[in-house]
């Protein structure tokens, strides 16, 4: 039977938190709270624990898995270069509801899908799941729901669509934002915005010094 720990009590969430790094280590798939909705997560470098994911999501590798970060320091080793359009986005944005398309460093050993060469990166303003990452490192996390169905906002809409198949459950009530991040391309010439979501366009424009209409043009 899968474990649902409620981490809105002080008593519950150190063990609720040690059960799920506990369970990523071992190369299995919990479900977490993050800022936007909640997603279902893995150890990002452990392939089959990522090929597990995508099955539990009922997804092909034709949409890498977006990958979460604990910390600012934590994306400059994943990156081909930290580049200035990245520093600026991560300074005004994280922890938050941005994910940034980033060349990969060349050397990392990990499989998350069709990514070409590039990662999605997201630091989520949520001190459970900031505390998870904490202990685990960087975690391949996805949107807690069957492909094709909605996000799950809470933990007891994430369990009714993956029930016995995820194991480690934690409960952070609801996801304060509700919708996607936002996802921004920088890993060519011109930064695209590939999905609208929990960021407005405009503030993303105004960071960077740039026409929100232009980002939205491929």
């Amino acid at each position: 039977m899968p474990a649902i720990y409620d981490c809105l009590d002080p008593n519950v969430r150190g063990d609720g938190v040690s059960a799920a790094a506990d369970a990523v280590r071992a190369g299995r798939c919990v479900v977490l709270p993050t800022d936007t909705v909640y997603g279902i997560g893995c150890d990002a470098f452990n392939n089959d624990a990522v090929a597990t994911l995508l099955a539990t999501k009922h997804r092909g590798p034709d949409m890498p898995v977006p990958v979460l970060v604990g910390s600012w320091v934590t994306i400059q080793g994943l990156v081909r270069e930290f580049s200035e359009t990245a520093k600026t986005l991560v300074e005004a944005f994280w922890p938050g509801g941005l994910s940034i398309v980033v060349p990969e460093a060349p050397s990392l050993p990990w499989n998350l899908g069709d990514t070409r060469g590039t990662v999605l990166l997201r630091m989520p303003n949520q001190p459970l799941a900031l505390e998870l990452l904490q202990e685990t490192g960087p975690m391949a996390v996805s949107s807690a729901n069957i492909s094709g169905n909605p996000p799950a906002t809470t933990a007891a809409e994430a369990k009714a669509q993956f029930g016995d198949t995820v194991g480690v459950y934690l409960d952070g009530g609801p996801a304060a934002v509700g919708e996607p991040s936002t996802i921004i391309d920088i890993s060519k010439p011109r930064p695209v915005i590939l999905r609208e979501g929990a960021i407005p366009v405009e503030r993303i424009g105004e960071v960077l010094g740039l026409d929100p209409e232009s980002l939205r043009r491929a």
